[in-house]
């Protein structure tokens, strides 16, 4: 059972979506630690290359480590963060769970006790994404959910809602410094070597329905091409 979950947000220029998220964090944060005892959290929010208020808001959030640099892409950026929150974790590689979500994606209430409780019993867990449904983009909205596999045993990668066990994480190499689909190459890894994985259907985030994204195609370029 992990002793410690980390939790790691990259960002970059988030300052409009980064209260909500860190908001919403806290409050997983705390239904976590009402719900296991004895359990310890962290936040990371690893800022790269932001030129807006981004490290302003990060920086107001209580209780968040914030690194900012010019790391070059979303693959080096959570790499930072993650290695970083296994160096300062209080529990063993084993024992401590990295969530991974993104700085433009807002967490339930028990998105922690969800990955603490699969981490318990698998070493790489892959959660479900839900965008936001707005008054212009509900066409769009009902063609991305008539495509979308959000049960159990889904084909999902999203950075957005990835967990993983710390040693796995060193174990397959961690993140790749890549521009896009880090998280897909980092679980290409981690089932190449044959970890525990799950796939919930139940762990479930809310994410950006944006479709210019950070990312050169990320999921928002990929809500984009939906016509």
């Amino acid at each position: 059972m992990p002793g410690q979950v980390a939790v790691v947000v990259p960002a970059r220029d988030e300052e409009d979506w980064l209260p909500a998220c860190l908001a919403a964090l806290d409050t997983a944060r705390v239904r976590l630690l009402r719900t296991v005892p004895r359990v310890l959290v962290s936040v990371t929010v690893v800022l790269d290359r932001c030129t807006d208020g981004s490290e302003r808001v990060a920086r107001r959030a209580p209780g968040v480590s914030v690194i900012s640099g010019s790391f070059g892409s979303v693959g080096a950026a959570r790499d930072v963060g993650v290695r970083f929150a296994l160096a300062r974790s209080r529990c063993l590689p084993a024992r401590t769970w990295i969530a991974n979500t993104d700085a433009d994606t807002l967490v339930p209430r028990d998105w922690l006790v969800g990955h603490h409780g699969l981490g318990s019993r698998h070493d790489l867990v892959l959660g479900t994404v839900r965008p936001t449904l707005t008054a212009d983009n509900a066409e769009r909205m009902q063609r991305w959910s008539d495509a979308y596999t959000p049960r159990d045993g889904h084909p999902h990668v999203h950075g957005a809602n990835l967990g993983i066990r710390g040693s796995t994480y060193g174990e397959v190499g961690g993140f790749g410094a890549l521009e896009q689909d880090e998280d897909v190459d980092l679980v290409r890894r981690a089932r190449g070597a044959g970890v525990d994985w799950t796939a919930s259907g139940a762990l479930e985030v809310t994410t950006s329905s944006r479709t210019v994204g950070r990312v050169p195609a990320g999921f928002s370029t990929y809500l984009g091409r939906i016509v």
